[in-house]
């Protein structure tokens, strides 16, 4: 490919970089204010250059070939080294206070933003930048300060600490759980026969209803019922009524506590996995004060009693 072409192809670089990142063209485009005809358009320039499909693409969501996925992480990296230059050389006034953190959509809505004001309150000096993603970015080579992740402990070349221990019970809309006319709480027995809703998770491991039934003890339970792939959409339908969502503690601990989430049934689950802040290298005074600051509330909180 020569220079010329390269430089063509930069602006149809960005916008693959962000529809693989994301996992849907719609998210990308959303993200760089053009439209999904034209992210679909920018993709298929670069596919018809390479002459491979970079994506393959579904109803719902797309995902990376493994052309796309070679390609994508060349180009992740290139455009990191990117900013990571342009950040270096802006005033050190302008950078200042400045943290980035990678986390989820629904880390961001069901989290961090009903705890925004005191996250103010207590950094006011802090610009905080929130790249919310389906993927688990390379926050190194992406010039990312810190990210949330789900995992074991072991994060490659990350450093880690401990956000929240993964606790799971089922949730539900207090409209849902009067119009059964059980009593609360459930047995397991009754919540297999109630309306379930599924989390189909594209790309990052997830635990389901079926491994909560098996750890519970939960009797059989069908694979039917409504099926989303997106979290902040399962808890949205539990919101709303549609059917029992599994709630994620840290996550729902505050739609429980002002009463649109219910309980139904009073068994939970701790697996074995965490959800850590990941960093990597030496970090400054502002993004060591945001890591702690998650890691104090999220812990502290996660561990208190669920039940």
């Amino acid at each position: 490919m020569s220079d010329a072409t390269t430089w063509r192809l930069l602006p149809a670089m960005a916008v693959f970089e962000a529809a693989g990142r994301l996992s849907s063209f719609t998210r990308a485009g959303r993200e760089l204010g053009i439209s999904q005809e034209s992210v679909s358009y920018a993709i298929r320039k670069l596919e018809q250059e390479i002459g491979r499909p970079l994506f393959e693409r579904g109803h719902r969501q797309v995902a990376l070939t493994p052309t796309g996925r070679e390609l994508h992480d060349h180009v992740g990296m290139g455009l990191g080294h990117v900013r990571r230059a342009f950040e270096a050389l802006r005033p050190a006034r302008e950078r200042d206070g400045l943290v980035t953190l990678s986390c989820s959509t629904a880390f961001v809505r069901y989290w961090l933003l009903p705890r925004l004001a005191e996250f103010q309150a207590d950094l006011p000096a802090i610009d905080l930048r929130l790249q919310t993603t389906d993927r688990d970015l390379d926050i190194a080579a992406e010039g990312v300060d810190l990210g949330i992740r789900y995992g074991s402990g072991i994060f490659g070349h990350y450093e880690s600490a401990v956000f929240a221990p993964e606790v799971i019970y089922p949730v539900a809309s207090p409209r849902l759980t009067e119009k059964s006319g059980e009593p609360m709480p459930w047995s397991l027995a009754t919540l297999a026969t109630a309306p379930l809703i599924h989390l189909e998770e594209p790309v990052r491991p997830c635990s389901d209803w079926f491994d909560f039934a098996r750890d519970t003890g939960m009797p059989p339970i069908p694979r039917s019922g409504l099926k989303l792939n997106d979290y902040s959409l399962v808890l949205q339908a539990a919101l709303e009524g549609q059917g029992v969502a599994l709630g994620w503690h840290h996550l729902v601990d505050s739609l429980i506590a002002s009463g649109f989430l219910v309980r139904p049934v009073a068994e939970d689950w701790r697996t074995v996995v965490d959800y850590c802040v990941v960093w990597s290298g030496p970090l400054g005074p502002a993004a060591r004060s945001v890591r702690d600051w998650l890691v104090a509330r999220g812990y502290a909180r996660s561990e208190a009693k669920t039940g």
